[in-house]
């Protein structure tokens, strides 16, 4: 769903709602978890539509219950390089693949700390790297401004990236909890020695 015409989500989700849910459904009464009273089955789930929309970031979120879908130009290159490897599809996931681009690290100041592991987010971009991590951290609910911690410039990228967090994964290095699924207890040294290991020639 491409374009730049913006609609209500409930023009879209009600309709869907009301042909799964009959009205005798929705009118159900569910008790409230934590406080006193309840609400109808309907009103819940249409709320939940609401949250999931905004959370999940399906839409471009334009302001009192206006969404637009994302244009092909709100669409990166590190997004559209990522389906592609995870979709597998011969052609186009080797020609990402064999695509040269950055291997980066970043961090929060709170976080860091010297000689010792520490939390560290590292991840891959054929752009540029800052642009990258401020896409990263946009919508989090992080209080200050992440600092990158390097970036190293190679070939493959998307295959160099994965060896990177194998080799950490195997070691125990793997934030499993965080939010996020590239984020690692480690050194900066130790990210230099992996990535200088992944890519020397043979």
């Amino acid at each position: 769903m491409l374009g730049d015409e913006q609609f209500l989500l409930r023009d879209i989700a009600w309709p869907v709602i009301d042909e799964f849910l009959t009205k005798e459904q929705q009118a159900v009464r569910v008790q409230r978890g934590n406080s006193e009273g309840d609400d109808s089955l309907g009103s819940i789930v249409r709320f939940y539509v609401n949250l999931l929309a905004k959370s999940l970031d399906l839409f471009e979120s334009l302001g009192k219950s206006y969404f637009r879908a994302y244009s092909e130009s709100n669409v990166s290159e590190d997004e559209l390089i990522d389906e592609a490897l995870e979709s597998g599809e011969e052609g186009i996931a080797e020609e990402a693949a064999a695509l040269g681009g950055w291997i980066y690290a970043f961090s929060f100041p709170a976080i860091v700390k010297p000689n010792v592991p520490f939390p560290v987010k590292i991840g891959k971009t054929v752009g540029d790297v800052e642009v990258r991590v401020a896409d990263q951290v946009k919508g989090s609910a992080a209080f200050e401004q992440p600092v990158i911690l390097g970036k190293w410039n190679v070939m493959r990228v998307g295959p160099t990236e994965s060896a990177i967090h194998n080799v950490l994964k195997a070691r125990g290095k793997w934030r499993e909890n965080a939010p996020g699924k590239e984020w690692f207890n480690v050194t900066l040294t130790e990210i230099e020695s992996i990535i200088k290991f992944v890519t020397q020639q043979a």
